[in-house]
């Protein structure tokens, strides 16, 4: 596979939002104020795909229009980013839909996580787009301690230096959406070592149960050479 790297972020650049999974209807207006606001610090612009807001009984907008949405923001010549609104659970409805060969001619860079872990590596294995498993807009939504999130947001698509990634003082599993004003840090202990040893490969994975998803399809990247990665849910703990 060879790389399709996207070119990186700078100040004044147009950032669509798009709703591939749940829709952005179920995020409050101090949520987005917040993201909006950090997205500006970032020096950047956003934009909203016309179906955000469509909501049904799944919190989601049909097939045909979350994949205009992705359309539209792929192919527009003006912007230069894609962030998704949030995660969910139906990503992978959208697969057989999408028109690869317009995201390989129109490489942007493309962040989310969770559900769009469907995207994350569907879009790799059919274009060769290095993409972001990152913060999604809903995630810059966050009033305080999200320093960390925009310290290595901007590294990895705005900078060009290289990036070590060392642990964060703090994590939370807090639902901050819920109370912004009281978090609960618990102290990082930082990494833990389970066999000791020096690897390199290309990074990929994403949800564990949504990466599952994709094994046994033409979607499902070729995992050989590679550095695993794996997000997991209370849910399923």
């Amino acid at each position: 596979m060879k790389y399709n790297f996207p070119t990186k972020l700078k100040k004044g650049d147009k950032v669509a939002i798009i709703a591939p999974a749940r829709s952005m209807h179920i995020i409050n207006n101090a949520t987005r104020a917040n993201a909006k606001e950090h997205f500006q610090q970032l020096g950047l612009e956003l934009v909203f795909g016309n179906n955000v807001e469509e909501v049904d009984f799944f919190n989601s907008a049909s097939i045909e229009k979350r994949v205009d949405d992705i359309h539209w923001a792929f192919s527009d010549p003006d912007i230069s980013a894609i962030f998704t609104v949030i995660g969910g659970f139906n990503s992978n409805q959208l697969l057989d839909y999408i028109d690869w060969d317009l995201i390989k001619a129109n490489p942007k860079v493309f962040c989310g996580f969770s559900d769009i872990t469907i995207l994350n590596n569907s879009i790799y294995a059919k274009t060769g787009l290095v993409n972001y498993y990152g913060p999604h807009y809903s995630t810059l939504g966050q009033k305080f301690e999200l320093e960390y999130t925009l310290k290595f947001l901007r590294q990895a698509v705005i900078e060009n230096d290289d990036i070590e990634v060392v642990p964060s003082d703090n994590w939370t599993d807090d639902e901050w959406w819920m109370d912004q004003e009281n978090r609960a840090l618990i102290k990082n202990e930082g990494y833990w070592t389970i066999h000791e040893g020096e690897a390199e490969g290309k990074i990929l994975g994403g949800n564990v149960g949504t990466f599952n998803l994709l094994h046994g399809t033409q979607y499902m990247p070729d995992i050989s050479d590679s550095i695993l990665f794996i997000e997991d849910d209370s849910e399923s703990q």
